[in-house]
């Protein structure tokens, strides 16, 4: 329970008990002032959820952002890969042309 709720439910507590032995006036002022910190505590609770959506919406913002870098890195590695194969078998079949070549001579 947020630390605001915790004051403000025995303070309301205390107020509407008060309340009870006070004049109407100071009953409707009582009511008013509980209604006050009510509306304060919903709206800090609002707050608070707005905060913890927009946090979550930025990390999952960020773990796309990082699956996608990786996914870049891995597809450079796999070309990476893919030439150096490449060039390894184009310098084999040089070699073994060139070795066939002497071998005719």
């Amino acid at each position: 329970m947020p630390v605001n709720k915790i004051i403000a439910l025995p303070l309301i507590a205390a107020l509407a008990l008060g309340a009870a032995a006070c004049s109407q006036k100071s009953q409707n002022e009582t009511s008013e002032a509980a209604s006050s910190i009510g509306n304060d505590v919903s709206a800090t609770a609002d707050n608070a959820v707005s905060d913890v959506n927009a946090a979550a919406a930025d990390a999952g913002a960020s773990a796309d952002n990082a699956i996608d870098a990786a996914g870049n890195s891995a597809a450079a590695a796999g070309d990476t890969v893919s030439n150096a194969t490449a060039n390894g078998l184009d310098a084999s079949a040089d070699a073994m042309r060139s070795a066939a070549d002497k071998t005719r001579r």
